[in-house]
């Protein structure tokens, strides 16, 4: 490959590669015009779950609660990293990756990636404690808040509210609301950044992402992953690329 590129051979999005040029999934990489066709297993994998409650997103629970993990498919070469957490009595959307990268990406505070959850309370919260939730709750590990929260409706003791934050501390929605003393009977995560969970989604399904939509989604997170090295054999052109004899440059 480096010989190719040498040979300028090589080009990504229209321009002439250089040795140590970092590729993702959605560039286009040509060799002698034609496209370089790159294993599944090269880019990142994203996988949506509805996950229903009673189940727990760990490999190894001492407990030996169903585990989120187990319902994913076998991979080679590659393991899933779960996108955050949801709790054993907490249900909706979890992302599961092959990318550490992207998985970073999304969890680490620093980016401030938005959760919405669907929120079940006993009782209508009053404009004050609505409030309280936006400007700020001491917790024991320190203050949180709400980024936004919405009344959704709801009749009797059972009412819903749609709640925004942009922080992934354990349990963090139950406690703000405990620490109003209020109880939460149902939680479900809808949305994690630029993806919601898919109404056709039922409890216990998944999904792939397809190329374009893992495009798309590294484009909202103005996000380019550094390409692993290919191992031997991967990647190869979509026809087989004849070795072309070539004109030594003046000076080389």
């Amino acid at each position: 490959m480096e010989q190719w590129i040498a040979a300028g051979r090589v080009s990504v999005n229209g321009e002439l590669a250089g040795v140590g040029t970092r590729i993702s999934a959605v560039d286009r990489v040509l060799v002698d015009g034609r496209p370089l066709r790159l294993p599944r297993s090269a880019a990142a994998r994203v996988l949506l779950y509805h996950k229903p409650t009673g189940e727990i997103v760990s490999r190894d629970d001492p407990e030996g609660r169903p585990e989120a993990f187990d319902k994913l498919p076998r991979l080679r070469g590659a393991k899933w990293v779960a996108v955050g957490r949801l709790d054993f009595n907490t249900s909706g959307l979890l992302i599961f990756t092959t990318s550490g990268e992207l998985a970073n990406r999304l969890m680490h505070p620093r980016h401030r990636i938005e959760r919405e959850y669907a929120v079940r309370v006993l009782g209508e919260l009053s404009e004050e404690q609505m409030q309280a939730l936006r400007t700020g709750v001491q917790l024991e590990d320190g203050p949180a808040r709400l980024d936004s929260i919405e009344d959704a409706g709801g009749q009797g003791s059972n009412h819903w509210y749609n709640v925004v934050l942009s922080e992934g501390r354990n349990r963090e929605v139950r406690r703000l609301f405990e620490a109003l003393n209020l109880t939460v009977s149902r939680l479900m995560r809808v949305r994690f950044g630029p993806i919601a969970l898919p109404s056709y989604l039922k409890r216990g399904q998944m999904r792939e992402l397809d190329e374009a939509e893992i495009a798309r989604l590294l484009a909202a997170l103005e996000f380019q992953p550094q390409a692993a090295a290919p191992k031997s054999g991967a990647g190869r052109p979509a026809r087989p690329a004849p070795s072309k004899p070539r004109r030594q440059r003046p000076g080389r």
